[in-house]
């Protein structure tokens, strides 16, 4: 399958969040964790590498139906994270979102926008994994607060405002809170774990082999990582947290690595 269209009547998909390896249990209990200076650096060079090019290109096709002569990547990298299961379950100092990967903006000579994801394969490693059409992520983030980041909910395509005492939704394909509502972390995670905390992974709905969860998980390539934060990427892989069906209020495809 060569790409995935985000639409309610055809797809779903499961979301996978990675973290990055510098991640520490004592440092995620105190919040989220940002992406090093290096860390974007060497993202944003992974989307000027031929090979990102030549995803982005692909997706222009496949999507926009145009055959760019010329393709700007962007210079800035935009960590986007993703809802994390061990919120979801009430895991004690457990941040709400995990970081899933960095996002740069490809645009054609013809003005089109395509954005690149950057994911970390190793401690210092960043490989381009996906390209989406549109520019959600960098239109989306310049409405961000300092000192706030990009969340995606993936089973409702929600993205909110993520910030050390709560959540504002910016926009979903099934809000299941006003948009533009400041909700507080504690009043957040109760609400996703009414919505979630029944399909997470062991549950008895992954276990009846419910819509949205991966059926079995191939071990882990050999990285050099801790046992424990293979586990923990493992986990996190397997975040689908229920049915992953996106609605899109716009045409949306992905090209995969």
């Amino acid at each position: 399958m060569n790409k995935i269209c985000r639409k309610f009547s055809s797809c779903l998909v499961v979301a996978v969040a990675v973290l990055l390896p510098a991640t520490s249990p004592a440092a995620a209990g105190e919040g989220v964790v940002p992406p090093s200076a290096d860390d974007l650096a060497a993202a944003v060079r992974v989307a000027g590498e031929p090979g990102a090019i030549g995803l982005a290109k692909s997706n222009f096709r496949q999507v926009d139906h145009i055959e760019p002569r010329r393709i700007t990547m962007g210079e800035k990298g935009i960590p986007v994270y993703t809802l994390n299961p061990e919120f979801v379950r009430g895991t004690a100092g457990a941040p709400a979102g995990v970081l899933r990967s960095v996002a740069v903006t490809a645009t054609a000579d013809s003005g089109q926008k395509a954005t690149l994801q950057a994911m970390p394969e190793s401690p210092g490693t960043w490989v381009a994994a996906s390209v989406f059409s549109g520019n959600d992520e960098e239109t989306l983030s310049g409405r961000l607060r300092p000192g706030s980041v990009l969340l995606n909910e993936p089973q409702i395509n929600g993205w909110y405002e993520l910030g050390p005492d709560g959540v504002v939704l910016l926009q979903a394909s099934l809000p299941q809170t006003p948009v533009g509502k400041f909700l507080s972390l504690s009043d957040y995670q109760r609400e996703v774990h009414g919505r979630y905390a029944d399909k997470l992974p062991g549950s008895d709905y992954q276990r009846n082999q419910g819509i949205g969860f991966a059926q079995a998980t191939p071990p882990p390539a050999d990285t050099g990582l801790p046992v424990s934060i293979v586990a923990g990427l493992i986990a996190a892989g397997i975040a689908g947290l229920g049915i992953v069906v996106f609605l899109v209020s716009r045409k949306r495809r992905l090209t995969p690595r």
